[in-house]
């Protein structure tokens, strides 16, 4: 959740990890959100913690996370009820390939993030 600007310039909090950000513009503050929601969701990935689902946004700005975690999270998400195995043989792949498929930072990813960016856009991934 963005508060309006003032002498301080603009301040996020990220509700749901319970951390903070701000910045001089609202374009930084932005930025910077996006910036602390990909480190923590990052993190609790890599630590196995549990991730909430994203929230509506009911008009609120939001902060969305890089490329490659969105990607690590929506591989979670959808593997719901399902081991690794079962999802790497239903791939027809190995165990360890999926595996760093659950976790961000896969460079293919990072290339479409940076195409993106380029361009003036925004990666945004989603499974149907």
């Amino acid at each position: 959740m963005a508060s309006a600007g003032n002498d301080f310039g603009y301040c996020w909090a990220v509700t749901a990890f319970f951390r903070f950000t701000e910045g001089e513009t609202e374009e930084q503050a932005d930025f910077n959100a996006a910036e602390v929601l990909t480190a923590v969701l990052a993190q609790r990935i890599e630590d196995g913690d549990t991730i909430p689902l994203p929230q509506e946004a009911q008009g609120r700005p939001v902060a969305v996370p890089d490329a490659p975690v969105q990607a690590a999270l929506l591989l979670h998400f959808a593997r719901q009820g399902h081991t690794l195995s079962e999802l790497a043989r239903a791939m027809g792949t190995s165990w360890p390939a999926v595996q760093r498929l659950m976790k961000p930072g896969n460079p293919t990813l990072k290339q479409l993030e940076r195409a993106a960016a380029a361009l003036g856009k925004r990666l945004v991934l989603s499974l149907e």
